[in-house]
This record gives C-alpha cells, sequence and structure tokens, in this order.
C-alpha cells in the first residue's frame, strides 16, 4: 500500500480525533517505518493503530470526549512502550505531516505528548 493512500485514510479519520491524537498517531507510525524498531515494537504499533482504526469501536467513539478516551490511553500505553524506538528523525517527520494537515504548529500540543515519552 502506497503511503499517500495510507495518509489519505488516516488523515480523513483522524480529523475527527484532534490534534494530540493525530500527533501520537503520526509518532507511532513513523516508529514503525523505522527499520531499526524491533519487531516486538512494530506488533505494538500495528495493535495500538490497529485498534484506533477499528471500525467498530466507532459507536463508542460518537460521545464526545469520553469516546476517544480509550484510543488515548491505547495510544500512550503504545508510546511509552515503544520510546526508546521514536528516533528524532520520527519526530520530524511526524512535526511535518502535521503542520501539512493542521497548519502552524500548535507546540504545546506537540510537547504535552512528547513528554509522555
Amino acid at each position: 500500500m502506497r503511503k499517500e493512500k495510507i495518509f489519505r485514510y488516516i488523515q480523513k479519520r483522524l480529523r475527527l480525533l484532534g490534534y494530540k491524537l493525530t500527533y501520537m498517531t503520526l509518532l507511532l507510525f513513523y516508529a514503525y517505518q523505522n527499520p531499526e524498531t524491533p519487531r516486538w515494537a512494530k506488533n505494538i504499533v500495528l495493535g495500538a493503530l490497529g485498534y484506533l482504526l477499528n471500525p467498530f469501536d466507532c459507536i463508542a467513539d460518537i460521545t464526545p470526549v469520553i469516546g476517544y478516551t480509550d484510543d488515548i490511553g491505547v495510544l500512550t500505553f503504545a508510546l511509552v512502550s515503544i520510546s526508546t524506538y521514536i528516533s528524532d528523525e520520527a519526530i520530524i517527520n511526524a512535526r511535518r505531516q502535521l503542520n501539512r494537515w493542521w497548519g502552524d504548529l500548535d507546540m504545546e500540543s506537540v510537547h504535552s505528548v512528547e513528554n509522555i515519552f
């Protein structure tokens, strides 16, 4: 699957989820892309992103704020679990993509996510 196609799908799905959740997802995506990330860490990323993008979870996600707490929890767990493999390059790439999708970076939100790991 091409990167642009994946990004279009993720962007469409994440537009509703918010800035921080988008950044967390991008960090995980770019950590997964890193060839130095071990298979066990990639499996955690796949599980977290699969949970986030699971269409059967969308019913619970209709509830504002509360519906996404489980998604945020899963992504936070994944970020903490693989934090060693979130490289500077992954952070730069995630910030660039976030800037393309959302415009000027909200550095307060960016740093609050980065403080997780």
